[in-house]
């Protein structure tokens, strides 16, 4: 009988699972995650399971979080942008400036206009000296033109010139999307250059311990819609691997509970995502998914992902507030370095400070930016090394070592601890397998820096229960409130500021809570009520039966619930998807666009029957490049008309799309 190994590496945990030919987990096993150094945690995931099942594998499938968390926490690896033809007013609306330094960000003379016509010369002379600049203090380039999609020339004139003078990777816009919307294009070339190096990283952590357990089997990547695609396919377009992990989750959560209509939610360490499944499958969003406040253009699976997981930090922000930023729980900080319990035990018995529950911790070894370190923040850098540091300690004897760490922080190379809900869990008595004693301590000290610090609560000093429920029903009320708003954003027809102000209507209704007094509501809403949740992930036994109880709707948690990422992973097919689209901007007149250089034709059916051809063509070489045997494409043609007083219905425009699949060649 042969195997399947499936691997998901969260923020959190790394799972593996071994699946065998009738889709049926046989083994599986769930390690923490490192990521200063991903090996240790694949390995240590890997390493339990049976070897004489390893030997029988012959597909290696790999989904991850580490991509949605870098965008829903704001954190990459340092990049720069060209963008010919761009204005700052557009670069402003982009969301660019959110996650680069404006020095990252380079506009140039040149792009094209609607027709793929050059509008201006591309700027070579800037565009040299910036990539030069830039060089050495960014770890890959992104390029974006105004109107690559009709016209990929100028993208393809910088991606050679980046190659040639620094060898760097890079990536253009029109490789990762096909229709317009230049701002959105930029974000998405930049996001995905931002998470080259996390994705080298992952897929070589995995090969190396493949290897090392001679496990000769292709490695094949979920995307974000769920189907896979070789390694090599992968570091090309890692942006791709946006929402890879929950996609897994959906396929994994769908096999594992048998039902044809659920809203599937997998919560982790980072985020909370949410998914409606009819018909037994997952609703496709070409637009792009939304990922915390950001929407790549990426095909996706429509998921709602948000940052709240098990490791958000909770915090005061006006009110109690669940954070999207990611920290080590305390309990965990005790768990792998029992020695941080002699300082934790003091800040208990001494006065609140904002630092306390704060000790710092490398994440991430990340060459670029540590070249680009100064004297006090390699020191720090290195002091860090050897385990934990206190920041409250640093106060009085190193002020230099704490601005060093905060702004290593920022940069993303180090991870601060905090008070999370997976700490409330543990002191409620739902969760045990971190330390207790650290989660009890981290309630206490946490509670008491809200009383006294931001006046937040009024619960007893010494009292660990208590807030914890708090952070408990805050969690519980935050994810049922979010189910909501997928819920109205199920057909995606509403704007984001329409839906969340009918959720803020519909919360009190469906939750039915500060009702008491009232007289008997008019409204009696009931929420999803032929769709059950389907809950994943390691805490989803800890906080879903209250939700559940809030939304009043039935839950599953299914068997192997904890690692349906892992299992959902190896059960997906390659798919390759290529839009090529045909318009008319003058009568008579018909342009087919894509990627490269325009082409015109004076016929409509001819443009249109090229169209189709190339795109089956570059569907299917996508798809065995991808990975992919027994090759299958289809073609869909969306028309665009328009009535015309005079001349009738008149063609606009047409997309074509070839859909190649095929199940992943476990031969090569």
């Amino acid at each position: 009988m042969s195997y399947q190994l499936g691997i998901d590496t969260g923020g959190t945990y790394t799972d593996a699972v071994i699946v065998d030919e009738r889709q049926t987990a046989v083994a599986k096993n769930k390690s923490l995650t490192t990521s200063f150094d991903l090996t240790i945690g694949i390995g240590n995931a890997i390493s339990s399971l049976p070897q004489a099942l390893l030997e029988e594998v012959n597909l290696v499938a790999l989904s991850t979080t580490l991509s949605t968390n870098s965008v829903v926490e704001g954190r990459g690896a340092p990049v720069a942008i060209l963008l010919p033809g761009y204005n700052d007013s557009q670069v402003a609306k982009s969301g660019l400036l959110e996650i680069l330094e404006k020095e990252y960000i380079t506009l140039l003379d040149g792009g094209h206009d609607a027709t793929g016509a050059q509008l201006m010369s591309l700027d070579s002379d800037l565009a040299r000296k910036k990539i030069l600049e830039q060089n050495d203090r960014v770890s890959a380039f992104a390029v974006s033109a105004m109107f690559g999609t009709r016209n990929s020339s100028h993208e393809k004139q910088l991606r050679d010139m980046v190659k040639a003078l620094t060898g760097k990777p890079v990536v253009c816009g029109h490789e990762l999307a096909s229709s317009l919307g230049a701002p959105r294009r930029a974000l998405t070339v930049a996001l995905n250059a931002r998470m080259i190096l996390y994705i080298q990283a992952l897929i070589n952590s995995v090969e190396s311990i493949l290897q090392e357990k001679n496990i000769t089997a292709p490695l094949m990547i979920v995307k974000g819609d769920g189907s896979l695609v070789n390694a090599a396919t992968a570091l090309l377009q890692p942006v791709t691997t946006v929402l890879s992990g929950p996609a897994a989750s959906v396929i994994g959560a769908c096999a594992l509970s048998g039902l044809q209509e659920a809203i599937v939610v997998d919560i982790g360490g980072t985020t909370t995502d949410i998914a409606i499944v009819t018909e037994g499958k997952p609703q496709l969003c070409e637009d792009g998914a939304r990922i915390g406040n950001w929407q790549p253009m990426v095909e996706a699976i429509r998921v709602f992902s948000i940052g709240l997981g098990g490791d958000s930090e909770v915090r005061f922000k006006a009110k109690l507030d669940i954070s999207q930023r990611r920290v080590v729980p305390m309990s965990l900080l005790a768990h792998q370095f029992p020695q941080v319990m002699t300082a934790i035990e003091r800040q208990y018995s001494g006065s609140p400070s904002p630092r306390n529950n704060k000790f710092a911790l490398p994440l991430q070894n990340n060459e670029v930016l540590l070249r680009h370190l100064n004297e006090a923040e390699l020191a720090a850098w290195e002091r860090l090394l050897q385990g934990p540091v206190e920041l409250e300690s640093l106060v009085d004897t190193n002020r230099p070592m704490m601005r060093a760490i905060a702004r290593m922080e920022r940069l993303g190379l180090v991870i601060y601890s905090g008070f999370t809900p997976s700490d409330a869990t543990h002191v409620l008595g739902m969760s045990d397998h971190w330390n207790i004693q650290a989660a009890e301590l981290g309630a206490k000290i946490w509670a008491r820096q809200m009383r006294h610090l931001y006046g937040c609560g009024n619960w007893e000093a010494g009292d660990a229960i208590a807030p914890c429920q708090a952070v408990f029903d805050l969690v519980t009320q935050e994810i049922s409130q979010k189910l909501i708003e997928a819920g109205l954003n199920q057909h995606g027809k509403l704007a984001d500021s329409q839906s969340q102000n009918l959720t803020r209507l519909l919360v009190d209704i469906v939750l039915k809570r500060g009702q008491a007094g009232r007289v008997k509501p008019l409204f009696n809403l009931q929420f999803a009520a032929d769709y059950p949740i389907v809950a994943v992930g390691g805490p989803a036994a800890d906080f879903f039966p209250e939700v559940a109880r809030l939304l009043a709707v039935d839950l599953h948690i299914p068997t192997h619930a904890d690692t349906a990422n892992a299992i959902g992973a190896v059960l997906g097919a390659v798919v390759q998807i290529v839009h090529i689209t045909v318009n008319q901007p003058e009568f008579g007149v018909f342009i087919l666009f894509h990627k490269d250089e325009p082409i015109k034709f004076e016929k409509l059916d001819i443009a249109i029957e090229h169209a189709i051809e190339m795109a089956k063509k570059e569907a299917y070489d996508l798809a065995e490049k991808a990975g992919a045997m027994s090759i299958e494409t289809t073609i869909k043609q969306h028309a665009n008309h328009i009535k015309h007083d005079i001349d009738g219905e008149l063609f606009v425009s047409t997309t074509i799309t070839a859909v190649a699949s095929g199940r992943p060649n476990c031969l090569v």
